[in-house]
């Protein structure tokens, strides 16, 4: 049962050192090869839970969004490795190119996901899935063909987030598969302000709302996250997102939430020469931090993880050893200047 009058927890904008944190850990695979192949090789080590119908959760962007995963590394992967998966989807909660499955769906077509099926999946209304021992909620309404489908993969941009300091996996599932109407007002609405929940509270409504559909597709469910174009802005915000300056890093993978996305801000915190700045503001400003102590507490996985440098016989490292050669200063790649980015420019 939710509590009837619940208490949100407090230091999301303190940040917890690898070595301060306890408990068991997690594998989490790491690359600095941002291409198509970097993508496929994180997939072969955590896609083996993966069997039947399968979803692939990631943000497809508002209209000409800059920031987006390349479609070309996402036809690659499906194409290659999962030729019957489905991208999934919800609309948006705020106005705007995808707030209606029409808009959506010219949304899609402007991105360039026309290359394998996208559902919508609150298209013809929602369903929900419990939330065990949650503080604020005892169900989350998610699109209605979520139940469809027997896996998830979790493929996630990586960025910060206006609201949640920084998206990762959490986010994506937390606010990606609460549907548009319902879900998401539950997460965000605060009386007649639809943007009233923030801080605390709001990390806890999203990391509950991502706990119900993990509980759902587990154990078949698995996540990549890509450190790339790493506005402090989500994908969310289109062609208004901040620009990036944030050093793009690498692909990462893991079977545990928790443990990949604690990774992810740890390699943001690591950065050498300040590179991180940006984002180690937006993620404490939001206090978005508390992501990862909420999860942890509804026992979502692991903070603590070995990190596993496929780039080097499957060594050992550290945080700060992932990412002591990058320069601080962002630098667009080729994927930049596809049709349907950075268009303005």
């Amino acid at each position: 049962m939710s509590m009837k009058n619940p208490v949100a927890g407090v230091g999301g904008n303190r940040y917890v050192p690898f070595e301060e944190r306890t408990g068991e850990s997690s594998v989490v695979f790491f690359t600095r090869d941002l291409s198509e192949e970097g993508l496929k090789k994180l997939y072969d080590r955590v896609s083996s839970v993966l069997e039947g119908k399968v979803a692939v959760k990631l943000h497809t962007g508002e209209a000409e969004g800059p920031n987006f995963l390349p479609r070309p590394w996402v036809k690659e992967l499906l194409a290659s490795r999962l030729p019957d998966a489905t991208i999934v989807e919800t609309n948006t909660f705020y106005e705007g190119s995808r707030y209606t499955t029409e808009e959506h769906r010219k949304t899609l077509e402007i991105n360039g996901w026309t290359f394998c099926p996208v559902d919508i999946t609150d298209e013809e209304g929602v369903t929900t899935f419990p939330v065990k021992g949650g503080k604020w909620f005892d169900e989350m309404h998610v699109g209605s063909h979520l139940a469809n489908y027997d896996s998830l993969l979790v493929l996630t941009h990586f960025k910060g987030h206006t609201m949640g300091g920084f998206g990762g996996s959490n986010k994506n599932i937390g606010i990606g598969c609460a549907d548009g109407r319902i879900g998401k007002k539950e997460i965000h609405q605060r009386g007649d302000n639809m943007w009233g929940i923030n801080k605390e509270e709001f990390m806890e409504r999203m990391t509950e709302s991502t706990k119900a559909t993990v509980d759902h597709f587990a154990p078949h469910i698995c996540y990549i996250n890509t450190m790339r174009n790493i506005s402090v802005d989500c994908d969310c915000a289109g062609t208004e997102a901040a620009p990036v300056v944030t050093p793009d890093v690498g692909i990462l993978a893991s079977l545990d939430i928790l443990a990949l996305d604690s990774a992810c801000v740890d390699l943001i915190y690591s950065l050498p020469g300040g590179g991180g700045r940006a984002m180690i503001e937006r993620i404490e400003s939001r206090h978005g931090l508390r992501q990862l102590s909420y999860m942890k507490e509804l026992g979502m996985g692991n903070d603590r993880y070995t990190l596993i440098d496929l780039d080097n016989d499957g060594a050992v490292i550290s945080a700060a050893e992932a990412v002591k050669d990058i320069a601080p200063e962002w630098k667009p790649d080729r994927f930049n200047t596809f049709w349907g980015r950075n268009k303005r420019k």
